[in-house]
């Protein structure tokens, strides 16, 4: 017995261990819960994202610090909060290093959810590049007027909310953000508003339904329509003009056979092409870690090659990383946010009634920019029903209903119409974020 480890030795796990620890748990009880089918809908991929934010709520109770073991997976975003526990358990100094690497292990979730960003949107670059820029010729007029429609949809929704009593602009515009799941519009905001606080609770009590209520949309959609999968599979190619290209006889050179190199550089480009900052009438904009790389490896994926050097990324590395990152980017961005929502609810800087009424604003601001947007391009655009589902998923800038549409569709092809309305719903945020906030805050 003496050769054996003591089970409490075996459980102290701390620092970035138990992150990854704590992520694959929620990963796999995530999947589990996703897998729940009611009438035929399921939270699917979404699940995991609803498990990350109870996760991030059971790991921000300060009553948590006190218990041995799950001390370890203690997290908290507010140094000063950090600062005012560091004075309770001053006698304890197992606390106070459990207090102080909250901080740091907040950070690696954050990382996380980065990555995890940058994998799916990549990967789904990759995946629609072959046929995106015919599609995007075919259909740039309705592309570009459904991202017009769904964003200033839910502006105008904001700008109701932000004009009634003791709401304000900048609460409202972070409501926007995260019934829109838009990271960028959430920075935005934050830069030009005068109380970070609103923006940041606005953002988080709107966040976790702009994920669930986009997913679910998607799903409740082609039932209520009783859709035939294939024959608007057959819709959707044919709108998008058959696009997909000749495979070349020509043998090309791989780097590796995974195509990892070429992705490699898809980011490493798209990272640098997402900080350079244009500047339009005073707002600064970029397209930022996610814009970056889906336009690079949108083009990349289009030429498919550079001289006798082969661009293309075989479609079984794709469709794993676009999963991968899409569950990396929930587990990262669900723990952040239920966090930061615990946090702001124990702070008593905010009613109850404040928060209600921003959860309620931002179901409105989720629903009605679908809803209009859905509607005008079924009965103006004429848009077939998954090129329909696809630009709103990319319309409200959704990385996770679009995971959930390829499952519904049965294809990847719906990419394209996400990756073509993706950017012009990106920039117009950004700019309406700030002008907003500058005209009413």
């Amino acid at each position: 017995m003496n050769n054996l480890l003591a089970f409490s030795d075996i459980l102290q796990i701390s620092g970035v261990t138990a992150v990854i620890f704590s992520a694959f748990l929620i990963a796999t009880l995530g999947y589990l819960l996703g897998k729940i089918t009611i009438k035929g809908v399921n939270l699917g991929t979404a699940g995991v994202f609803l498990v990350a934010i109870l996760a991030g709520v059971v790991f921000a109770i300060p009553a948590l610090v006190e218990v041995d073991f799950l001390n370890n997976f203690y997290l908290l975003s507010d140094k000063e909060k950090i600062a005012e526990l560091s004075l309770k358990y001053i006698t304890d100094k197992q606390m106070l290093k459990v207090i102080g690497n909250s901080t740091s292990n907040m950070e690696v979730y954050g990382t996380i959810a980065d990555i995890g960003l940058i994998l799916f949107v990549t990967s789904v670059g990759f995946i629609a590049g072959p046929s995106f820029f015919k599609n995007l010729r075919a259909n740039a007029k309705s592309y570009v007027t459904l991202g017009v429609i769904i964003i200033l949809s839910g502006v105008l929704v904001a700008v109701v909310f932000a004009l009634l009593p003791g709401i304000g602009a900048e609460y409202s515009i972070g409501v926007l953000s995260g019934a829109l799941t838009s990271t960028p519009a959430f920075s935005a905001a934050k830069e030009v508003a005068s109380d970070e606080a609103l923006v940041a609770l606005g953002h988080a009590v709107a966040y976790p339904f702009g994920v669930v209520g986009v997913v679910l949309f998607v799903q409740l959609m082609p039932k209520f329509l009783k859709t035939n999968r294939e024959e608007e599979i057959a819709k959707m190619q044919s709108i998008n003009t058959g696009a997909k290209k000749v495979e070349q006889e020509e043998k090309l050179f791989e780097i590796d056979e995974f195509g990892l190199a070429v992705f490699g550089v898809a980011v490493v480009l798209g990272l640098i092409l997402g900080k350079l900052t244009l500047t339009i009438s005073g707002l600064k904009f970029s397209l930022g870690s996610t814009g970056g790389p889906l336009i690079m490896a949108l083009i990349l994926g289009h030429f498919g090659r550079v001289g006798k050097i082969s661009l293309k990324i075989p479609e079984k590395t794709l469709k794993v990383f676009r999963e991968f990152g899409l569950v990396l980017f929930l587990i990262g961005a669900g723990v952040e946010g239920g966090v930061s929502l615990l946090e702001k609810i124990n702070a008593g800087t905010f009613s109850g009634l404040t928060i209600l009424w921003g959860f309620i604003a931002g179901v409105i601001m989720t629903i009605v920019p679908m809803v209009i947007g859905f509607i005008f391009a079924k009965k103006v655009l004429k848009l077939p029903l998954f090129n329909n589902l696809g630009s709103i998923t990319g319309g409200m800038t959704s990385t996770p209903a679009l995971g959930t549409l390829v499952q519904v569709s049965g294809t990847d092809d719906v990419a394209g119409a996400y990756a073509s309305t993706y950017p012009v719903a990106l920039v117009l945020i950004v700019i309406a974020s700030n002008l907003v906030i500058t005209l009413i805050g």
